[in-house]
């Protein structure tokens, strides 16, 4: 099971009519949008009231998909549920992406409820502090207290999974090397989608052309912005320099040409140097968090049968390494109805199919600088609450 977890995977699957179509849309769009507003204080929160506005359009979910509202004591956020055959004795915990100032868990149920679906259990969407009033080590605190308070609740660890996007992948990675640092009792697996995990301020030249979403300049000021006062080396701030020892098995999902590509590479790479099993997928063409795109893109579609059978690998690890789900579930039914199915749909159930499989290229050692060491941080215990 181990070979069938810890691989490198460069999907073979033909970059599909819709995916060509959304990058030229995007290229001309949201990406000289995102260069105008990153680029003070008020465009951070211009850009978060439109994000806001974006989230109370009204999207139809499939039937079977329940969502509701946990404003309960620090549990803040909403439960994502994606059929009635689910294992309730599981969970697992999503951070939406969003650069730390825009988005919500409204704006990522087409991801939370797909990933309900593969993972067979209920979701619970973080809703956590944002900016420009906060900062991301308050996100990390109330990531931490959410964990906290599904162990309150009486979860199990070893039925725990978690989840993140962009910004949500970076907390992702925090919280997991936090609460290690803490002692604390760890998750089974993580899955981490195009992980922002590098805020120091070397300018990023990877794929700055080539991105037809994030404007590079843009994300090196946000990083700034987000990290005055901060050691940027510190693992808390920039996970890509931590010490994965300890951590369960992860999976990083990547497009080849977005500008982040190389903060999810050098993440997988720390992390096997420390034992952890890692699944890192490498997406040809693919856009910053593809898998949001799942409505109308295939590719994204396919990305969560990738997910499945990563979770599915997981759990064939040794306890303490893997998760557990029912058994005896159906199959997901990812389409939301759209109908659109992308060329080579169906997954081969090995990992180590050769036609699957592609290294896409091993990080040298001039590109990962040296592990800082984990700073103390104020984080609330497991069972404690953070402000809202």
């Amino acid at each position: 099971m181990h070979d069938e977890i810890d691989v490198d995977v460069c999907p073979g699957y033909p970059v599909s009519w819709q995916a060509a179509a959304l990058n030229a849309m995007m290229r001309g769009t949201f990406k000289p949008l995102a260069g105008l507003l990153l680029r003070s204080d008020a465009g951070v929160v211009a850009g978060s009231q439109l994000a806001a506005l974006a989230a109370r359009v009204p999207v139809r979910l499939p039937s079977h998909v329940r969502v509701t509202r946990d404003d309960t004591g620090v549990c803040r956020g909403e439960w994502v549920r994606a059929g009635e055959d689910l294992d309730e004795s599981g969970v697992l915990l999503y951070f939406h992406g969003g650069g730390y100032f825009a988005c919500s868990p409204a704006t990522h149920r087409a991801i939370t409820w797909r990933l309900s679906a593969v993972a067979r259990r209920p979701v619970l969407a973080v809703d956590y502090r944002q900016g420009p009033v906060h900062r991301p080590t308050e996100s990390l605190q109330d990531a931490v207290t959410a964990y906290g308070c599904l162990l309150e609740r009486g979860y199990d660890p070893a039925r725990i999974l978690f989840a993140g996007d962009s910004a949500g992948g970076h907390l992702t990675l925090t919280a997991l090397l936090a609460l290690r640092d803490r002692g604390s009792p760890l998750p089974s697996a993580a899955v981490c989608l195009s992980p922002w995990a590098d805020l120091t301020d070397v300018p990023r030249r990877v794929n700055r052309l080539v991105d037809p979403l994030i404007p590079a300049g843009r994300v090196d000021w946000l990083a700034r912005r987000w990290t005055a006062g901060l050691d940027v080396r510190d693992p808390l701030v920039s996970p890509v320099f931590g010490d994965y020892r300890g951590l369960p098995p992860l999976m990083v999902v990547t497009g080849s040409t977005e500008v982040l590509r190389d903060d999810g590479r050098r993440v997988a790479e720390r992390a096997r140097a420390g034992g952890v099993p890692v699944t890192y997928e490498e997406w040809r063409r693919m856009p910053h968090v593809f898998a949001i795109l799942a409505d109308v893109l295939p590719e994204a579609r396919q990305v969560f049968r990738h997910i499945d059978r990563f979770l599915a690998a997981a759990r064939g690890l040794p306890a303490g390494s893997g998760s557990a789900a029912a058994p005896g579930l159906p199959a997901p039914d990812l389409s939301g109805g759209s109908g659109l199915v992308a060329a080579g749909e169906t997954v081969r159930a090995g990992a180590a199919a050769a036609e699957d499989l592609a290294r896409p290229g091993a990080v040298t050692a001039e590109d990962l600088a040296r592990p800082g060491a984990v700073t103390a941080r104020d984080l609330p215990s497991p069972s404690g609450s953070a402000a809202a």
